[in-house]
């Protein structure tokens, strides 16, 4: 392999700033902060969202009646064509 032509792959550590959780994984990211962890110091990624605090992994997400929707859907549906849903009929 050529030389200086790949990045840096290392232990980076990414914390979850809503729960506080820490992951550490490998990554090329280049970071401007470092954190200590077990006495050994590793580069820092503040995530704002991650699996433990997404909605949709938490199921804190609101769930949409889609029953609500298409009733919502047909009536305004049937005001905007009042005069074509007698001449479909017959």
């Amino acid at each position: 392999m050529k030389e200086n032509t790949h990045p840096e792959y290392r232990e980076v550590v990414f914390l979850d700033v809503q729960t506080q959780k820490k992951i550490i994984t490998r990554s090329t990211i280049n970071t401007r902060e470092t954190i200590e962890l077990d006495g050994k110091t590793y580069p820092l990624f503040k995530c704002d969202v991650t699996s433990d605090s997404h909605p949709f992994y938490t199921g804190a997400q609101t769930r949409i009646v889609e029953t609500g929707r298409v009733e919502k859907f047909r009536a305004r549906f049937a005001r905007a064509t009042g005069a074509a849903k007698p001449a479909a009929a017959a």
